[in-house]
């Protein structure tokens, strides 16, 4: 079974635009947009130099968040020549919950949805959390190198913990950023793609690479951060689409399914639809999904819509989304044909991983003298 290739829709300067908040963090902004400019010269020029690690947790279907998100940015590394490994973080799904209720569905489904969407085993790695135990054992040394006080500040994980499930806090909870320092570092990756709202997990494990270094001689290289730069769509309640709030629209949904969930998006009150993302996020959301399935600027087709209203906007939305995912739904009808393929994958995946993971943790090891 071959995988296969997935063009990326052009995405506009006006879609990608994130205003900063203040001065300071307009510079941080503006700073680290620079360094992603030369990341991505540098990857042009020598892609086989880099390895990508990413993934998402199996928690819940990937949804058109992911997709515009990160899910191509994946492929198109990949298509580019870099080595893209996309971890499944099946123990971090205890992080906010108490159990781990679906987790073989769910990662069946994260791997249909790879495939499909274009991930080839023959040029990338999928590995799950749990089958890769040198890993884990990475968070030991890890978490000696940061303090409380690190962990506590933490934005990310703040977020995380408002959002949480649960009334109390795991300690698994509050050192989710060392897991993740470990997921990357494990395999020595040193470019990973994340939102914005990620970047302080990326900017922990940056210093426990370098602290490890300055405190046990040279093992790591501080991963480079590559910003996202998607636009941020809305869930059908108007507050960021994520599998945890039921907002989200399925990418393996079925076309009547999106059209419902579409249809039951918030709009505003005003008929006239325009693309105004600050004045009218709701509706900008939609048109937004709208001009990326459509590959064209959001403010023509806000214009072609006109005064016809939320109705003849969710139409246009439903209407792009399913035609745009169509191709990639019947390819992940095709693999769901044969699980045994598809999980033969994550088998070879997990023996690449562990190869690389075992190989740092002795090098982990060597460097700390006192372990054998």
């Amino acid at each position: 079974m071959t995988t296969p290739a997935v063009t990326t829709p052009a995405v506009t300067a006006a879609a990608t635009t994130a205003p900063a908040t203040t001065p300071a963090a307009s510079v941080e902004a503006h700073g680290t947009e620079a360094r992603g400019t030369e990341l991505e010269r540098r990857i042009a020029q020598d892609p086989g130099g880099f390895r990508v690690l990413t993934g998402d947790r199996p928690t819940g279907p990937l949804h058109l968040g992911h997709y515009f998100g990160s899910l191509l940015n994946r492929v198109r590394l990949q298509n580019l020549g870099v080595e893209v490994v996309v971890l499944i973080p099946d123990y971090q799904v205890i992080t906010d919950r108490d159990t781990a209720e679906r987790l073989g569905e769910y990662t069946d489904g994260l791997l249909l949805d790879y495939l499909a969407l274009g991930i080839d085993p023959a040029r990338s790695t999928v590995f799950c959390h749990s089958a890769v135990p040198a890993l884990n054992q990475l968070m030991l040394p890890f978490l000696s190198l940061v303090s409380v006080a690190e962990l506590n500040r933490n934005p990310t994980v703040k977020d995380e913990i408002a959002h949480s499930r649960q009334s109390t806090v795991s300690g698994l909870m509050l050192t989710y950023p060392v897991h993740q320092a470990a997921d990357i570092l494990s395999c020595k990756g040193n470019v990973v793609p994340v939102g914005r709202d990620q970047a302080p997990h990326l900017e922990l494990t940056r210093t426990i690479a370098r602290r490890f270094n300055e405190r046990y001689g040279a093992v790591f290289q501080e991963p480079d951060i590559m910003l996202s730069a998607a636009p941020l769509l809305l869930g059908t309640d108007g507050t960021k689409m994520s599998k945890s709030r039921a907002n989200s629209v399925p990418l393996g949904a079925t076309a009547d399914e999106t059209a419902r969930l579409i249809r039951g998006a918030t709009t505003d009150a005003e008929r006239h639809i325009t693309y105004d993302p600050d004045a009218r996020p709701n509706v900008s959301s939609l048109v937004l999904l709208a001009a990326l399935c459509l590959d064209r600027d959001p403010h023509e087709v806000a214009a072609e819509i006109g005064d016809g209203g939320a109705a003849a906007l969710k139409r246009t939305v439903t209407d792009a989304v399913n035609s745009h995912l169509a191709p990639f739904r019947a390819r992940r009808a095709e693999y769901a044909k044969d699980l045994t393929f598809v999980r033969s994958v994550l088998r070879a995946g997990n023996e690449r991983a562990n190869a690389l993971a075992e190989a740092t943790l002795d090098e982990v090891r060597e460097a700390m003298g006192a372990f054998r």
